[in-house]
């Protein structure tokens, strides 16, 4: 595969990064400070879509700042699976920005410019992350955006925030130094190098004991992907901002946790050497469990943001799972659910959000009636569901008919159960919650009293319609992330 050397993945992941001093330095001039997020925004997308023509030709981009021992360097290499994470990333990251103008002003929040500035930071490790050559790279990104992002989970500095954030550098931090660190310590040891690979980096230098020890180690290390028991963090952090969690349920945090695993195991592992040693169907249990019952938790969930994470956590391990069936329609239905869940599932949070600025309600319960005051945001809402839940015409649809394609084409249909037990919970926690807006009546119906609510702001509803339109536009033309899914893979 040929390899061109250019420095526009660096300008990627630095251009946000760059930006930081001057919305420090514009704290006391809002409408500038926000200006120069979208400059930084745009310019980064521009970045990572004028490589896109060269990753579609089947080369590859690639950059080296330094290197500390043979095989170990501080590199950075795009591919199809970064530009698909990348493309993701950066483009909702633009659209989340706007949203959280309309959010952080419209509840006259404290520490703006301290929000967007750690928001910049977190997305330029996310792209680094994205970009990433090599396990090394990979893991240094992937512990700057846990630091990057601690501030913004306990952004209200109260006892509450304090404790999540705690529980969040706790379980993020924690499994990550405990587990993936010494995994990849011995991966180099046995092969110096942690190079990805699309063929492994293991040869015949691992037992089946070793291999499924060390798989685990990456599994539960990379604690970002929610697999249980290390999936407490998530729903903890939703005590932040919605445009936080918005970030770390869509876009960045998430993300990068399944990202990372994907990355090891068919980078460092490789399709080949799990399917010899039959490792899949040990990953893709343990990702079945985690989707379960994370999937019945969310049923009894009454506020909404919470009922948004359990089903998050749900749906992160059916990324996992398609890649562990190891199998080319399973492997292309989990990679391209990244994509399709990243724009569902930020919809319902950015629902979530315009829903309380313009009402002050959090709980589900509380919900009666407001779909035919806020018809925007509830039909939004709608179709988010639809693709979380796998219905057509959204995006989902596509992800998980190929999740299914993928059960059968490795001869695993008892998985396929698993997948379609869990699209009938995802639609048993949204749907009603799209019934009772639409059909049921408000407390203030009830009561016969005046029905003041309407529309949230304009920054609120406009991102909310706009990834909305998206999500259904993946359905009919998914072709360039396939594409990039195949190239990236080689399927």
């Amino acid at each position: 595969m040929e390899t061109i050397i250019s420095i526009k993945p660096l300008l990627a992941v630095l251009v946000s990064l760059f930006v930081i001093p001057v919305l420090v330095s514009s704290s006391s001039k809002p409408n500038v400070r926000e200006s120069w997020i979208f400059i930084a925004g745009i310019i980064k997308l521009i970045l990572v879509l004028s490589m896109l023509p060269v990753i579609l030709e089947g080369k590859q981009i690639a950059l080296t700042l330094f290197e500390f021992a043979p095989g170990a360097a501080i590199a950075f290499r795009v591919d199809g699976l970064g530009m698909l994470f990348a493309i993701v990333a950066s483009s909702l990251y633009i659209v989340t920005s706007i949203y959280s103008i309309g959010y952080m002003r419209g509840l006259d929040e404290h520490g703006q410019t301290r929000f967007v500035s750690f928001f910049a930071l977190a997305i330029s490790a996310t792209i680094g992350a994205a970009f990433s050559a090599n396990l090394l790279t990979l893991y240094l990104f992937y512990e700057i955006l846990s630091l990057a992002t601690y501030p913004l989970v306990a952004h209200h500095q109260d006892e509450t925030s304090r404790i999540s954030g705690r529980r969040y550098l706790t379980f993020i931090l924690g499994t990550s130094i405990a587990l993936v660190l010494p995994a990849m310590i011995y991966c180099y040891h046995v092969t110096g190098t942690l190079e990805f690979s699309t063929a492994g980096i293991f040869a015949d230098q691992l037992s089946k004991p070793a291999a499924t020890v060390l798989l685990l180690m990456f599994v539960f290390g990379f604690a970002k992907a929610g697999i249980m028991p290390f999936h407490s963090w998530l729903p903890a952090a939703m005590v932040a901002p919605t445009p936080v969690s918005a970030l770390l349920h869509a876009v960045a945090v998430v993300k990068v946790g399944v990202f990372s695993i994907v990355r090891v195991m068919t980078g460092i592992f490789g399709v080949d050497l799990l399917a010899n040693f039959n490792l899949g169907v040990v990953v893709m249990t343990i990702a079945s469990f985690t989707i379960l019952v994370a999937s019945c938790i969310a049923l009894s969930q009454d506020e909404l943001k919470r009922r948004l994470a359990y089903s998050t956590i749900s749906q992160l391990s059916y990324i996992i799972f398609g890649v562990a069936l190891l199998s080319p329609q399973g492997l292309l239905g989990g990679v391209i659910h990244i994509v399709m869940h990243a724009f569902g599932k930020i919809t319902l949070f950015f629902c979530a959000g315009a829903i309380y600025v313009a009402t002050g309600k959090k709980y589900i319960s509380q919900m009666s009636g407001l779909g035919k005051k806020m018809p925007f945001t509830f039909a939004a809402f709608f179709i988010g569901a639809m693709g979380v839940i796998g219905l057509p015409p959204a995006g989902g649809f596509y992800s998980k008919w190929n999740l299914i394609l993928g059960t059968l084409e490795a001869q695993q249909t008892i998985f396929m159960v698993v997948l379609l037990v869990s699209s009938f919970l995802n639609a048993f926690y949204f749907l009603p919650i799209v019934y009772k807006g639409f059909f049921g009546k408000s407390e203030e119906e009830e009561d016969g009293g005046p029905v003041k609510i309407q529309e949230a702001n304009l920054c609120l509803v406009i991102p909310l319609m706009i990834t909305a339109v998206i999500s259904i536009v993946l359905f009919f033309y998914p072709t360039v992330f396939v594409n990039l899914i195949k190239t990236g893979l080689g399927i």
